[in-house]
């Protein structure tokens, strides 16, 4: 019986073979493979989408959809403006159809984000993309997925916990570092004597990334990663640093309030460093209440809001961080992409890891880390306008023509 089976087995094995081949014994057709493109990297990504065709193949060998989850319509115009568009522009150059993926907004609702996920993985979801509301919605799904075998990308703000979740942004702590080298170089050509610095920072509270923000300004005004540093910190340059403190989640109320108490007990303050625009902007609102002139003050920010654009033309903040959300999207979707097709991710697209902030717990994750831009008056043109990330006539509109063309912005 053993030497019959035995001569039985080559032709059972072409049977086979020619059964596969045909796309029997499933049903259908077999899924197609692809390989992952050797040039895959961060470096990829152009404000046309062009290299998102190249992962058409590894697209069609892929299983299940892609659902994509974003946070809110208030805290940043962003969302609504730029991560979804460029998200649905990212997915179909990239060969997904409609069906194939899924773009919704949790309207600043912890519960309703978690509900798009249970939906989406229910829907057939493989790959989840999240921007978490906050680090308890974002475990509460990271937990969801690791339960579904659902690999999840955790979009421009991190959560550590779960298996199988990688997070794609921009480098945080370099974030910080232009805010501070910038801050720098701004008392410089402002020309403020004897620093006394005021630090508003982000909602630590609630934000990791907050804390790595602020490591990273710290790191290049005082040489410390400290955070929050203690009143009477001094660098070579003779600054001294008043006071940092924290607007809890991100609160631009919480901010303005705090800096009018501190401002308002100590006029000695001429240099304040703030962690976004919005922040900037509450601050510079107090600034200018008590009839500080542009150019005297420095303060700083990022997301290179129209606001914070208008407060530099205007000379009452030195720069802003920007972070080229067509860049964030596409990198999401190529990595949702390779995972969706059960393939490895290059090192040159994930390019780094991620870790929980001192005293919170959590696991550190492998991340896939952007470049952010400083962006001052010498190069918004170049950056936020050519992109088209702020809308020219809406800015000249604010400053006046006669600003934008002295800042040679058309």
């Amino acid at each position: 019986m053993r030497m019959k089976l035995a001569r039985l087995l080559p032709a059972i094995a072409l049977v086979g073979l020619f059964v596969t081949a045909c796309g029997g014994g499933t049903g259908g057709s077999p899924t197609p493979s692809a390989s992952v493109p050797s040039d895959l990297s961060i470096s990829s990504f152009t404000a046309d989408f062009s290299y998102m065709s190249k992962l058409t193949n590894l697209t069609a060998s892929g299983k299940g959809m892609v659902g994509v989850i974003l946070p809110d319509t208030t805290s940043s115009t962003r969302y609504v403006a730029f991560d979804q568009p460029y998200l649905t522009t990212a997915f179909q150059k990239a060969g997904y159809t409609s069906s194939q993926f899924k773009i919704d907004n949790a309207q600043g609702n912890e519960q309703q984000e978690l509900s798009i996920a249970q939906a989406d993985i229910t829907a057939g979801a493989t790959v989840l993309i999240m921007d978490p509301l906050n680090s308890t919605v974002g475990s509460q799904i990271q937990n969801l997925a690791q339960t579904h075998g659902v690999k999840l990308i955790s979009y421009d703000r991190a959560t550590f916990t779960g298996t199988n979740t990688y997070y794609v942004s921009f480098d945080n702590v370099q974030v910080g570092e232009l805010i501070g080298k910038g801050f720098v170089q701004c008392v410089s050509d402002w020309k403020v004597n004897s620093p006394q610095v005021f630090e508003l920072d982000g909602g630590q509270n609630s934000d990791p990334n907050a804390v790595d923000f602020a490591k990273g300004y710290n790191d290049a005004i005082w040489s410390d990663k400290t955070t929050p540093l203690k009143a009477g910190k001094t660098n070579s340059q003779g600054m001294t640093l008043v006071n940092e403190v924290i607007a809890e989640d991100w609160n631009n109320s919480t901010g303005q309030s705090k800096f009018q108490a501190a401002y308002s007990s100590n006029t000695k303050i001429n240099a304040t460093v703030e962690a976004n625009d919005g922040l900037g902007n509450a601050v510079i609102t107090v600034l200018k209440s008590k009839g500080v002139k542009a150019n005297t003050i420095p303060t700083t920010g990022q997301d290179a809001t129209l606001d914070g654009m208008v407060n530099v033309l205007q000379g009452f903040q030195c720069g802003s961080v920007y972070k080229a959300v067509y860049l964030e999207a596409q990198d999401a979707v190529a990595l949702a992409t390779v995972l969706r097709a059960s393939a490895t991710p290059p090192s040159g697209l994930v390019n780094g890891t991620t870790s929980p902030p001192s005293g919170v717990s959590g696991t550190q994750q492998p991340a896939s880390l952007l470049v952010p831009i400083w962006v001052t008056k010498s190069n918004m043109q170049a950056t936020v306008i050519k992109d088209k990330f702020i809308d020219v006539a809406t800015l000249c509109g604010k400053v006046t023509q006669a600003v934008c063309t002295a800042n040679n912005i058309s």
